[in-house]
């Protein structure tokens, strides 16, 4: 159940609104697929040990369903202040990382909102349609640039919220795994 604002004449009020994706089933609940290779590729700085550790339990917890690999690309590897020449520089760091059989998912703000049951679906359509690797790409502070952009396949954002690249990982990681846990059936996901 999610919650909501609504404004009356004179004043606002949180009033309870049901979720649109309570009822929602992925076509892939309960069936085989292949277990296809992940990667993450994240932009950013030196990780926070409480984000490590977070990213370290979840990336155990996908293993148990596919490979999964997690990437950091150093944030301004020319360490200039300009930033066009910056985001310039991790955008083709960026694209170094991918082969040309990755399926590209980038993280946007102004991707395609998505529910958890559809995530599961991207996982489970890039299976049955033979992709190689599935490749999620997290910007740096200042996003994409246009060589990501343009290869990418899809692009999703994980929330209305603007997010910190190392909260942006937690959060996709976590989706990543309730996706595996819808396909399987089991119990993660309500």
């Amino acid at each position: 159940m999610a919650l909501c604002w609504c404004q009356s004449s004179s004043s606002l009020s949180l009033k309870k609104k049901i979720a649109p994706s309570q009822n929602r089933k992925s076509k892939y609940e309960g069936q085989s697929i292949k277990a296809i290779p992940i990667r993450v590729l994240t932009v950013g700085k030196r990780r926070s040990k409480g984000t490590q550790l977070l990213v370290e339990e979840y990336t155990q917890k996908i293993k148990y369903y596919c490979n999964i690999e997690d990437t950091l690309i150093k944030s301004n590897p020319k360490a200039t202040s300009d930033v066009r020449s910056q985001i310039e520089a991790e955008d083709m760091l960026m694209v170094q990382h991918t082969t040309p059989d990755d399926f590209i998912v980038m993280m946007d703000e102004n991707g395609k909102d998505i529910v958890s049951e559809e995530m599961a679906d991207l996982i489970g359509d890039a299976a049955n349609k033979g992709v190689m690797r599935l490749t999620f790409c997290i910007g740096g502070p200042y996003g994409h640039g246009p060589l990501v952009r343009e290869r990418a396949d899809m692009s999703i954002r994980l929330s209305s919220l603007v997010l910190n690249h190392q909260v942006a990982l937690i959060v996709l990681l976590e989706q990543i795994y309730r996706a595996w846990t819808i396909i399987k059936r089991q119990k993660y996901h309500h």
